[in-house]
């Protein structure tokens, strides 16, 4: 017998609990009690697990290539602390790329999306005028992911 509650279509769980909601669903799906299963919102939360996914490698990316072009224009101001930046996000990078080969497989729409936010964060950050930096991602997917790439 399962711990999941019968409830009908009018329980509002999904907006109360989404813990006891998320258990809920699991088991109604582990017995194959299909008819019961909150279909609407359960779409909703399997396209906003892909939507994180998505959301966690462009920021990997952006912080990337926001500190390697810091690291490229202003060589008088390089820290460790940006090294360990770039090495830490390339070591995310890797482990939610292996999650997520598909991702993985096409990088360069992600990272033209990323590095947009990048050369912005860059010009902030460093003071340096916007137009220091390229307009299109001076690197290359490879050089991105790559833990002995630093820019000269």
């Amino acid at each position: 017998m399962s711990n999941a509650p019968k409830v009908d279509a009018a329980d509002d769980l999904y907006d109360r609990d989404g813990y006891a909601w998320s258990k809920r669903e699991a088991d109604l799906l582990r017995q194959g009690r299909f008819a019961e299963i909150d279909i609407a919102n359960v779409v909703e939360e399997i396209e906003s697990v892909g939507r994180s996914e998505l959301r966690a490698i462009v920021s990997s990316y952006r912080l990337i290539a926001m500190h390697l072009l810091k690291w490229q224009h202003q060589p008088e101001r390089r820290t460790r602390s940006w090294r360990n930046t770039i090495n830490r996000e390339r070591g995310t990078l890797e482990i939610d790329e292996a999650k997520n080969l598909s991702l993985a497989a096409r990088p360069l729409p992600l990272i033209d999306q990323a590095y947009r936010t990048a050369r912005k964060d860059a010009a902030d950050e460093t003071g340096l005028p916007l137009s220091t930096f390229p307009e299109t991602c001076p690197y290359t997917a490879e050089e991105l992911r790559s833990r002995d790439f630093l820019p000269e």
